[in-house]
């Protein structure tokens, strides 16, 4: 079992955050201008994105940086202009007091096992649907069952599980019709986001994948995929629509690499057709780049289906994890 004598392990993880963001922007080790993005400050703080975002916008009403015609926020009030200053943070020398940081670890002991077990709820589902028995998951993860509940909530944000009217947690199963609904919001938001990001895109960064493209065994479908959504569509200014882009990829996101451990090939003629989009956005025809990923995501959409189908005619009687019980 794991536990923490220390009580600002209790606190919620984004007052610790924006405590630290807060501490080093006034001392100085964050300046004016300095270009605050999600990601490496989970990275930093050991933490997912979800905390960090509640903490931004604390930060944020807070007067002590404030959004700009780009991603992500700059530091300052925003009442003077500033040129931005785009550093990892990570290479910063952060002031974080060592009993945030111990609290920061004890919370975010969830982060070491989580990946694990994504890839054993999305596996499972895709054979029909699951109960998961937290006592269970604990003795299977040797964790405290706050370290399994962290790690409830957040495959319940990523919509990888659901309470049935029982409040027993469910995973699956996974159905034609979801993936479908998924895949249609994706070609709904996607293309109008990357209309959106068009002024804000840096398209040298585009160009030299683009270039890469083919000649890197690095750049597979899944690297292209994140890739088309850091560079270009979540560059644009509308911070809801990227929030809801990134939340609808979740689920997709978990499937595929769960099909990919059941042993399905690689879909490789994906990466001639990223190929393809990202030499249409790097030309900055951003309409006919829309219209393309719209087309696409149609493609992919019908290739899930087709493995969905394969995977369908699999007879699996056992090899789950023992705290999924199949009902």
């Amino acid at each position: 079992m794991i536990r923490s004598a220390n009580p600002l392990a209790q606190e919620p993880r984004y007052e610790l955050v924006t405590r630290v963001l807060r501490d080093n922007i006034r001392n100085g080790n964050l300046p004016q201008g300095l270009v605050l993005l999600e990601g490496p400050i989970a990275a930093v703080m050991q933490t997912s994105r979800v905390p960090v975002q509640s903490a931004l916008r604390q930060l944020l009403d807070e007067g002590l940086i404030h959004r700009f015609d780009g991603r992500g926020y700059l530091v300052g009030s925003g009442q003077q202009t500033v040129t931005p200053i785009r550093h990892d943070i990570r290479d910063l020398q952060l002031d974080i007091p060592r009993d945030v940081d111990d609290a920061l670890q004890t919370r975010g002991t969830w982060l070491h096992v989580y990946d694990h077990v994504e890839k054993q709820v999305a596996q499972c589902q895709i054979f029909g649907e699951f109960r998961i028995v937290e006592t269970e998951l604990a003795e299977y993860l040797g964790v405290s069952r706050t370290v399994v509940r962290d790690v409830m909530a957040r495959l319940q944000e990523r919509g990888l599980i659901r309470k049935n009217t029982s409040s027993h947690w469910i995973a699956g199963p996974l159905t034609a019709r979801t993936l479908r609904e998924k895949f249609e919001l994706r070609s709904i938001l996607e293309p109008a986001a990357l209309r959106l990001a068009a002024p804000h895109i840096q398209y040298p960064e585009v160009e030299a994948l683009q270039a890469r493209i083919g000649s890197d065994p690095t750049l597979t479908p899944e690297y292209l995929s994140e890739a088309l959504l850091e560079l270009c569509i979540a560059r644009a200014p509308n911070t809801e629509l990227v929030d809801l882009i990134r939340s609808n990829r979740l689920l997709l996101s978990a499937v595929n690499r769960a099909l990919s451990v059941l042993g399905l090939p690689r879909d490789e003629t994906s990466i001639d057709q990223y190929q393809t989009l990202f030499q249409l956005i790097a030309l900055h025809p951003i309409d006919s780049a829309a219209e393309y990923l719209r087309d696409y995501l149609s493609i992919i959409e019908r290739r899930y289906l087709a493995r969905m189908k394969i995977v369908a005619v699999v007879s699996v009687t056992g090899g789950f994890a023992p705290y999924l019980i199949s009902q």
